[in-house]
This record gives structure tokens, C-alpha cells and sequence, in this order.
């Protein structure tokens, strides 16, 4: 199945655990530091600087781009070290995470709860994901250097739904 960005509702609605699909459009790159940046601006009631509202975060730190290249291997980080602060992320609009390995019995309550999904992509295959990018750009967090928060384009991204927003879980 293919997805056109952003993820509403609606759409989370038609998939389902286990799901093959492929999504188009604009997702953003966040790791740990990132994470604990974005949490300590919401609960500040600070201004983000990227808007969560129907987006998807990809727990990706991507290598230094080779010459020639738009980006460098781009895989996935494990999930769970982001578990604590996902919740508020999800409250704060956020639809759509990107990651491997399994999330906490916290994290699934909340995707239920606010609507959102968990996707799994290819472990390991940081290179060929690279091959799915359009174009990157640093939106926020600089200073954070590969664990900055990256706008990326892309086209036809390969993911599997490892939880759906009624809490099912390919795990299970």
C-alpha cells in the first residue's frame, strides 16, 4: 500500500498490524538528545521548531553524506531508548514513528490513545534506505551534529506496520 504525507487519522485508520507499505512525503529524523529537546519545549510551552501535528519521526542519526549523494546511510535506531518521551510527543500531534524493535506497554497506550502507529524499516540496510531519500535539510538542533533533527523528503520508503493504533502489535 501507498501513503501520501501526512499520516492523518484516516489513513492510520486503514492499516493494520503486519501491513507492507510505502510512504511518500516529508518525515523528520529525531534521536535521544533530539527527543529530550522537543519534550523540554512542550513542557516550557515553548515553540517547537518543527510542527508534530500529523508528522512522522524517524529514530535515525544519518552518516556523513558522500560526495555526490543527498544522504548517507540513514538506517534505524532502536526505539525503545526514546519510550519515556514518546508519549508527550504523541499528545503533542506527533502520528508516526519509525524505528526497529519493540516499544513499551507505555508507548503502545499512547498510540491507541492518541491515534498514532509504529513502523518498522530494513535494519541494517542504512545504504539502500538512503536510495529512498529526495532531499535533506537540518530543521532543528544543529548543534546536535548527526542526532540533529533532519527534514527529509522522501519517496516510496519502505515500512511495516509493527503497531497499529488499536495496539496491535506485531510482536504479540
Amino acid at each position: 500500500m501507498r501513503i501520501s504525507l501526512p499520516l492523518t487519522e484516516e489513513k492510520i485508520r486503514r492499516i493494520g498490524v503486519g501491513d507492507e507499505i510505502s510512504i511518500s512525503g516529508t518525515i523528520y529524523t529525531a534521536r535521544d538528545q533530539a527527543h529530550k529537546k522537543l519534550v523540554r519545549l512542550i513542557t516550557n510551552k515553548q515553540r517547537l521548531p518543527i510542527d508534530l501535528e500529523d508528522k512522522i519521526i524517524y529514530y535515525c542519526g544519518p552518516t556523513q553524506t558522500p560526495k555526490g549523494k543527498i544522504i548517507g546511510s540513514c538506517g534505524p535506531t532502536t526505539s525503545q531508548r526514546m519510550d519515556e518521551l514518546t508519549p508527550i510527543l504523541l499528545k503533542a500531534g506527533l502520528k508516526g514513528m519509525i524505528g526497529k524493535g519493540m516499544r513499551s506497554k507505555e508507548v503502545i497506550k499512547a498510540i491507541k490513545k492518541y491515534k498514532g502507529i509504529y513502523f518498522l524499516t530494513y535494519s541494517g540496510c542504512g545504504a539502500l534506505l538512503s536510495k529512498y531519500v529526495k532531499r535533506k535539510k537540518i530543521t532543528a538542533f544543529r548543534e546536535l551534529g548527526p542526532e540533529a533533527v533532519y527534514e527529509l523528503e522522501v519517496k516510496d520508503f519502505p515500512l511495516i506496520v509493527a503497531i497499529d493504533s488499536r495496539g496491535e502489535s506485531i510482536y504479540r
